[in-house]
């Protein structure tokens, strides 16, 4: 199956305050492009997936 890209938009936990942000990724389906997202922000900030949230996801 080939990779399509989708925009993932939400916020994270950094210190007390929620910031938001825009990733595009390449994924398979919209369920593997949370799932990259949640890793990719988990790993460079150093947190678990409760602290990261999902509002949107699309096809780009």
């Amino acid at each position: 199956m080939a990779e399509q890209k989708f925009e993932v938009k939400g916020t994270f936990l950094m210190g007390e305050d929620w910031m938001p942000y825009t990733k595009v990724v390449e994924a398979p389906n919209e369920n593997q492009a949370k799932e990259r997202t949640l890793a990719v922000i988990g790993s460079k900030h150093n947190l678990k997936r409760r602290y990261i949230k999902i509002d949107a996801v699309r096809a780009v």
